[in-house]
């Protein structure tokens, strides 16, 4: 078919086309309790089934009731499911987890892992728990991780490879192609380290990456799927807002909003712009050429699902109804979303029938009641819930969906259900039932990564570069002296690459040093607590003076109001943009919210 033919077919196609005039009688505000009390308990079914069959492996096989190593080997079901255990407020489990962890996860093994994955899972899931006794285990544990990632990073074009070996480094014989969003995506989890251990190498590498992505990118500010890390030339031309691009996009926003570094933001901005003039083609995505906005793929792909969350946080509301309300009929006709439906032929892709639990139409959806509150949301939540009882629970978890057309259940369930997908749909309705959780009524603001992990806007990570002007900020700490990595210093082996610990000297060959942030010249002020540094604590409240609560009043309330973080805003109703038909407006604008997640997956 020729491609002008099927760029009109693929306009003509109705975003209620499978959807009927009413998409249910709406949720009541009763029944959202009980949806919530569902997804709790969803929550246990299969997070009690991994704690009795799988663990400390990394995965549940929920048919056999057993377990498998996916990953590392190290518990990586428990560890996504920590902060999902918080949300919920069970204190004695994530205690139990958090000692479990601490005492037992060690990062010195044999193991090669991808660099994506394992930033997003476990480094993103280290970073500011506490319980009583806490001692910063975690945060060591993810520092020590972290660096043992490092080695990945020393190429010529400062974008990693795509896999690292814990114990040795990156092997001679490891592939030089990486995805744009295996390279893209590590923004938000290495800067969060840099800021709570005062060492700036952890950014470093991950801007350079964002950097050498964005430096590579076509005329018309698209990039491709896969790039060689030595030559930095495309090995995969296709662009999309799916597979292997998805979270590089979403992790430019949400550096911005969770660092405030405008540089992601203008990268954000050409990226979107682009994004909506070559790829979307209302309400539909398609993939086209990087460089000549040639059509390559009409497909809807399950990993899309996330783009109209990102909207919500980018501002742009109209599109993003439009394309859930797409995406979602295409879950109604299978009670899943496949991995790939044909734009071209209305069915499921061959070879892509498969449903692995994904939770990216649920965070859009989630994401889009928190804009607008508009009834639709919940019902479309109702009938997901439904579709994970009826078609995927199993024996002992719930179960990937090999075939959407005959709902085959599949042996396996990955780690990101009791993270993310089990997360959004609880944070749902528990929106619609008068939220009562950490990320609604916290003392600071949440981005969700791309793994759905809470990261919280905190002075010490998002108010990095700021004067001590008020109580908990910064202050000049003369005992604190700036970390460096020089060549001089640095250790090499003869290969570059086969070291358990990283040779930093490679950064000194990138122009973007010097514009990177300094880190160890300012201290935490006298009295700022653990809670106000990191935004999560399950230890009991301690009694102070009157003198000590007036000034943490203060503290919060200054916090609160300060430019850089995300401020609440307290009308629940997200005015909605005009219609956008100008593919070029400026999305600059980004609404008062927390944010969301998707991933380059798997």
């Amino acid at each position: 078919m020729e491609a002008p033919k099927l760029l009109l077919l693929i306009l003509l196609i109705p975003c209620d086309l499978f959807i009927g005039k009413s998409l249910g009688d709406g949720v009541t505000h009763e029944e959202a309790k009980e949806l919530r009390d569902e997804v709790r308990e969803m929550f246990y079914h299969a997070f009690n089934g991994y704690m009795n069959h799988a663990f400390p492996r990394d995965e549940l096989r929920p048919l056999s009731c057993g377990g498998e190593d996916t990953l590392g080997g190290y518990a990586l079901t428990l560890i996504d499911s920590l902060d999902t255990l918080a949300l919920l407020g069970d204190r004695e489990r994530f205690t139990a987890s958090v000692e479990w962890i601490g005492k037992n996860l060690r990062f010195d093994i044999n193991k090669t892992v991808s660099i994506f994955e394992t930033t997003i899972r476990i480094l993103g899931e280290l970073q500011g728990m506490r319980i009583p006794s806490y001692d910063d285990e975690l945060l060591h544990l993810a520092e020590d991780l972290a660096r043992r990632m490092l080695p990945a990073f020393d190429t010529p074009t400062g974008i990693p490879f795509g896999s690292v070996n814990l114990l040795h480094g990156v092997d001679e014989n490891e592939s030089k192609i990486t995805s744009t969003a295996g390279g893209g995506t590590l923004t938000l989890e290495f800067g969060i380290l840099s800021r709570l251990t005062n060492d700036p190498i952890f950014e470093q590498v991950a801007k350079n990456a964002v950097r050498g992505l964005w430096a590579r990118r076509s005329k018309i500010n698209l990039v491709g799927a896969h790039i060689d890390v030595f030559s930095g030339e495309w090995t995969q031309k296709d662009a999309g807002i799916g597979t292997s691009i998805d979270s590089f996009y979403e992790y430019l926003l949400k550096a911005y909003l969770l660092f405030g570094d405008e540089e992601y933001l203008f990268i954000f901005q050409e990226a979107y712009k682009a994004a909506m003039k070559y790829l979307f083609n209302d309400p539909w995505y398609v993939e086209v050429n990087m460089n000549s906005a040639a059509l390559v793929w009409p497909l809807f792909n399950s990993l899309q699902a996330f783009w109209p969350g990102l909207q919500v946080l980018a501002g742009d509301i109209e599109p993003a109804i439009r394309t859930h309300a797409a995406f979602f009929s295409v879950w109604r006709r299978y009670g899943f979303t496949p991995e790939g439906f044909n734009l071209a032929t209305l069915s499921v892709q061959q070879g892509q029938k498969s449903y692995p639990l994904r939770p990216e139409l649920i965070e859009s959806t989630y994401w889009l009641y928190k804009a607008t509150r508009d009834p639709r949301y919940l019902d479309a939540g109702r009938e997901i819930l439904a579709s994970l009882q009826y078609g995927a629970r199993c024996t002992c978890g719930y179960c990937h969906i090999s075939d959407v057309e005959f709902h085959k259940q599949e042996d396996h369930m990955e780690s990101f259900f009791l993270a993310e997908t089990v997360k959004y749909l609880w944070l749902l309705f528990d929106l619609a039932a008068g939220p009562d959780n950490l990320v609604e009524n916290g003392p600071y603001k949440y981005i969700f990564s791309t793994e759905g992990h809470l990261l919280p806007a905190t002075p010490q990570i998002s108010l990095v570069r700021e004067h001590c002007s008020y109580f908990g900020a910064y202050c000049r700490n003369s005992n604190l002296r700036l970390k460096t990595h020089s060549p001089e210093s640095a250790q090499t082996n003869s290969s570059g690459s086969q070291t358990r610990h990283a040779d930093s000297s490679f950064l000194s060959r990138s122009s973007y040093q010097s514009s990177s942030p300094v880190y160890g010249l300012k201290g935490l002020c006298p009295g700022l607590t653990y809670e106000q540094r990191f935004g999560i604590s399950f230890m009991s409240p301690v009694d102070s003076s009157s003198e000590d609560e007036n000034s943490s009043q203060r503290e919060t309330t200054e916090v609160q109001s300060h430019s850089v973080v995300l401020n609440s805003n307290p009308d629940p109703e997200v005015p909605l943009s005009g219609p956008h038909n100008d593919h070029d407006n400026d999305p600059a604008h980004v609404p008062q919210e927390e944010s969301p997640s998707s991933k380059q997956k798997r």
